[in-house]
């Protein structure tokens, strides 16, 4: 799915306040800490709560594998500033249960409410329709998720219906709403939205 460009562990991408770049081991303690949280586990659906070393160990070893075999782009989300010091995962991976590629994420709660979520989601988004021949991408969120919701319509996509989910790590199905952004709709907000307006600065990094 995704391109040489991606799939080596030095391709970057790089906003106004964020530095994505691949997970790494290092990594390990801070994804034990936040992710395992029981306010952002909870909202997922493969995050179980408590979080374990071991789950997150493989975790990040099955990312770095997806990424180089161009499979996924799962992309640590840290500041500009801070570039090891990660705060959250975003993630474009495949669903065989859905027409284009699903797109999730998830931020530690002492960086809610300052829109980087959203810097980072809008980041992937032009990543996988500027790199990639996709023509699809999905999503979804928990039907009590708002900010969820919110951080998805500003990045253009659409809402697509409400449906029960599984959610393996909640032992449970559960009601959510879906998302689609194709490339026509995409590129219309392109074109209505220049880049300043979106707030992106978006830079690849491949060295």
């Amino acid at each position: 799915m995704f391109p040489d460009l991606t799939r080596d562990d030095v391709f970057r991408l790089e906003t106004r306040r964020l530095w994505l770049r691949w997970p790494c081991a290092a990594d390990a303690a801070a994804i034990v800490a936040l992710a395992g949280d029981k306010a952002v586990a909870e909202m997922t659906a493969r995050i179980p709560h408590p979080l374990d070393r071991t789950t997150v160990d493989a975790f990040i070893l099955k990312a770095r594998w997806s990424n180089s075999e161009g499979r996924s782009l799962v992309m640590g989300i840290a500041p500009r500033g801070k570039p090891q010091s990660l705060i959250g995962i975003v993630s474009i991976e495949p669903d065989p249960g859905e027409a284009g590629p699903h797109l999730g994420y998830w931020l530690g709660a002492p960086h809610w409410g300052n829109g980087l979520v959203t810097e980072a989601v809008g980041a992937m988004v032009e990543a996988y329709f500027a790199y990639t021949p996709g023509r699809l991408l999905t999503s979804a969120a928990r039907i009590e998720n708002a900010a969820s919701r919110r951080v998805l319509q500003k990045c253009g996509f659409a809402h697509a219906g409400s449906v029960l989910a599984p959610y393996p790590a909640r032992g449970c199905d559960l009601p959510v709403d879906r998302f689609r952004l194709d490339r026509r709709m995409w590129e219309r907000r392109r074109e209505s939205q220049g880049r300043e307006s979106r707030g992106l600065d978006l830079v690849a990094v491949h060295a």
